[in-house]
């Protein structure tokens, strides 16, 4: 017997509770960016960031192009705004390098 969560796609199970409850009440509030961002009591901008970070986590949680499960974690770390650009780069350099060597 499966359960719902070994079922989940990539780009689900890459997403934190938070995340998932950002989600569940831009669905419940229709999708609408206005009255999400006055629910959470901030401005447009800063929820339009926060779905945009979201859609960015997501399509690096599924990109079909990345095979290595290391670059896909650096990649959606990233995307979250938990890693910094360049130090994600830093760090898919040496992975890389490490690989070269094997």
């Amino acid at each position: 017997m499966t359960t719902a969560s070994s079922t989940l796609p990539a780009w689900l199970a890459a997403l934190e509770e938070e995340d998932l409850q950002f989600l569940r009440r831009f669905l419940l509030a229709s999708g609408s960016l206005k009255a999400l961002a006055e629910e959470y009591g901030v401005s447009y901008p800063t929820l339009r960031a926060r779905l945009d970070r979201l859609i960015a986590k997501a399509q690096a949680a599924e990109d079909p192009r990345i095979h290595d499960p290391f670059e896909r974690k650096l990649r959606v770390l990233v995307a979250d705004g938990k890693l910094p650009a360049h130090v994600g780069k830093d760090l898919m350099q040496a992975h890389r390098t490490a690989l070269e060597r094997k």
